[in-house]
């Protein structure tokens, strides 16, 4: 069993209020392969909501508010359950600030990507969880 970004599967929980589909992902969720999440949502922000980036550390929307708290809150119960159902893969949605692996936004709002992991994937990675970002996955498999 693996973690899926549940925008991925179609679920309409991106900043927007729109998915990001992927068939492949959402047939490893048809096939019981895989579990949908949404940290961003299990942090408790609603959808949809102000984009958000990571800057200095924090997690800042369009209008510079702080939102750190839910990112991070986010994250905890993501790997709660991945820790319960003794998960050791994600896949996640690129350069998102909760999901993002290995590029993420630079958190001017420019579109320019910089190295580094959303919180929540930084968080399964230092807790021994793979985190293969959806683009990467599926050009594997």
């Amino acid at each position: 069993m693996i973690l899926v970004s549940a925008c991925l599967v179609g679920i309409n929980c991106k900043y927007s209020g729109g998915n990001n589909y992927n068939e492949k992902i959402f047939n490893l969720v048809k096939e019981g392969k895989a579990i949908p999440i949404c940290p961003e949502q299990l942090g408790g922000l609603k959808t949809p909501r102000l984009p958000a980036e990571i800057k200095n550390e924090c997690v800042v929307n369009k209008n510079n508010e702080d939102v750190t708290k839910e990112f991070v809150k986010g994250a905890n119960e993501v790997l709660n359950l991945a820790k319960k159902l003794g998960i050791k893969k994600a896949v996640l949605q690129p350069r998102s600030p909760s999901c993002g692996c290995g590029k993420i936004y630079s958190g001017n709002f420019d579109k320019t990507l910089v190295d580094g992991n959303g919180i929540t994937a930084d968080l399964l990675i230092k807790n021994g969880i793979e985190v293969i970002p959806s683009d990467e996955y599926c050009k594997e498999n």
